[in-house]
């Protein structure tokens, strides 16, 4: 049975899910009366429990270097179901998704899409690709966070990146907001296994990139970088280098605070 995990999710979750949706419609519908920060927690809510019927566990890195202010954009590898799931849940703060237009309008998708206020892209419409770009250069000049996904889908890749489609970075370009690289590690595990043991899977927020250091170039070069810091957070965690560092870190600290 292929994606026995995913299908196992799924049909755990039909009683919580049927029970969810009127009440997050009815939040969608009713902006006026529902904060950004609360339909938020309900979506954070919902996901959570998706998290834990796919019984995974999310180790997440360097949440310090998330602006504590201002809009952003994170742009992160893609491997699967989970990932807008397992970045989100670690992301305090209100953050909307760049999401692909068929994916989102599934059941569930589609109250977590409405209630994060996302947006949604149609792969085959390059016109509609380009005022959806322009619009949420604008919400994040304007304060919002955004994660988007610059690989656009997933084919079983696991922890190997695909062709960043550098595109989507016109969004940082034209918002002149900070740019945060966020690497996934074995969560494509998550769901998109055909058992359903307990899995582990990493996020990595990692450094910001800000507009005095990206705004000269053109959007291939930044894509480019981007996903080259992405490859090389993905090479330190396979090798056991980044394991090491983080250990180094522990014992600076030790000799810091005994000093």
């Amino acid at each position: 049975m292929k994606q026995m995990k995913f299908k196992f999710v799924v049909a755990t979750s039909l009683i919580y899910g049927f029970g969810s949706i009127p009440k997050s419609n009815y939040m969608i519908r009713h902006p006026e009366k529902y904060s950004e920060e609360v339909c938020y927690r309900r979506a954070i809510k919902i996901m959570r429990h998706m998290k834990l019927k796919a019984m995974t566990r999310t180790k997440c890195y360097g949440v310090e270097n998330l602006p504590k202010e201002g809009g952003y954009i994170m742009y992160s590898n893609h491997q699967g179901k989970y990932d807008a799931l397992g970045i989100l849940i670690k992301h305090k703060p209100t953050c909307a998704v760049l999401w692909e237009a068929k994916s989102a309008d599934r059941l569930l998708a589609r109250q977590i899409c409405g209630l994060l206020r996302a947006q949604t892209i149609e792969f085959d419409n390059p016109r509609q690709q380009i005022k959806v770009l322009n619009e949420i250069a604008d919400e994040v000049a304007n304060g919002r966070r955004y994660l988007i996904f610059p690989e656009g889908g997933y084919t079983n890749n696991r922890n190997t990146l695909q062709e960043f489609k550098h595109g989507c970075f016109s969004c940082s370009l034209k918002s002149k907001a900070p740019i945060i690289p966020v690497v996934l590690y074995d969560s494509w595990k998550s769901m998109d296994i055909n058992t359903i043991r307990p899995v582990t899977t990493q996020v990595h927020f990692l450094e910001p990139i800000y507009y005095e250091e990206y705004g000269h170039m053109k959007k291939k070069e930044i894509s480019d970088m981007v996903q080259g810091l992405i490859q090389q957070r993905i090479n330190d965690i396979k090798s056991g280098e980044f394991k090491k560092q983080l250990r180094q870190k522990k014992c600076s600290k030790c000799e810091a605070k005994g000093a």
